[in-house]
């Protein structure tokens, strides 16, 4: 039976959360990922009025307005990810207006772009009426994430993606946690870029200096994070965030901390939050915390706001 497409479809993502395991993910260590339901980023694919409906695609964003072949060079993985998606799909680039929205901020590592992608696909799919399985839904979304990584690990699409805690270990099973206890968290955006690219180059040139005391960093975290699984599925939160401080240690060592995440990260441990570290690439982007319960994450999210945060929220995960 043929399926006709619908006048209009909304696709959404939420952000992501590392809790721990950045950067020695890209070693071939597991790293722990959540997502971040607060902040998220929407996709509506809409039919183009009928005098209009022999022209070209047209995508709304804050950064762009017009046809898909004019969009520019920094919107290039968008574009790359729509245009295959249409091919899979069988469909033309023409006659529909995708308009996209998205309270995620850039370059602070929290899943931006692979949200971005993810609600662009799912709405393209449920314009269309087709079914989209997970596997094809990475394969798309793949396309924008390497056009703005380079090389990325694939954390970030895998854990905008899922509605709870992953266990990432690249080119190996992606494997859902289940949380003993929910958690209270703090995010807290420094106010600068994160810059990956210059962290993970930086890791890499003291790899090439001191091999020996970079790969004792990069083992310390695999065992947090080993650690941190334990807590998470046995409901130690004191454990949970003992691993978050260790992590953010050896995060410090590695060079990729830097002033705006030592004062956000020293607020909320003066604080008596049970753990603070940085969460992405570093040199920038957001701290999280863990905190008491909600009244606490509160009070945490206040001061690292006085401390200079640019922005925060709290939250609370599920739990079993």
């Amino acid at each position: 039976m043929i399926k006709l497409p619908q006048k209009k479809a909304v696709g959404s993502a939420h952000s992501k959360l590392i809790l721990v395991g950045e950067h020695a993910v890209v070693y071939g260590k597991p790293a722990i990922a959540l997502p971040f339901p607060t902040i998220k980023a929407q996709s509506t694919v809409e039919e183009l009025p009928a005098i209009k409906r022999t022209e070209d695609l047209l995508v709304d964003c804050r950064y762009y307005v017009g046809p898909l072949e004019g969009i520019p060079t920094k919107l290039m993985g968008i574009a790359a990810c729509i245009n295959e998606t249409l091919k899979v799909l069988g469909q033309q680039p023409i006659g529909i207006r995708i308009h996209i929205q998205s309270s995620i901020p850039i370059g602070r590592g929290l899943g931006s772009s692979a949200a971005v992608a993810i609600a662009i696909v799912r709405s393209l799919y449920k314009y269309f009426n087709q079914d989209l399985q997970q596997d094809r839904l990475m394969q798309l979304v793949s396309i924008a994430e390497t056009h703005a990584h380079g090389n990325p690990s694939g954390i970030d699409m895998e854990a905008a993606s899922s509605d709870i805690p992953i266990w990432f270990q690249k080119n190996k099973e992606i494997i859902p946690l289940q949380m003993k206890e929910s958690l209270h968290l703090v995010v807290a955006d420094t106010g600068h870029v994160g810059d990956t690219r210059t962290a993970v180059e930086g890791i890499r040139k003291m790899y090439q200096v001191n091999p020996a005391l970079t790969q004792q960093s990069l083992d310390i975290l695999e065992k947090v994070t080993y650690s941190a699984k334990e807590a998470l599925v046995t409901g130690n939160v004191e454990q949970l965030g003992s691993t978050m401080n260790q992590a953010q240690h050896e995060l410090t060592k590695l060079g990729v901390s830097d002033h705006s995440i030592n004062r956000l990260v020293q607020t909320a441990r003066h604080h008596q939050a049970l753990g603070a570290k940085l969460t992405g690439g570093g040199l920038g982007g957001c701290v999280i915390a863990l905190a008491k319960n909600e009244q606490h994450a509160t009070t945490l999210a206040d001061a690292m706001r006085d401390a200079g945060a640019y922005e925060t929220w709290h939250f609370q995960t599920a739990g079993n």
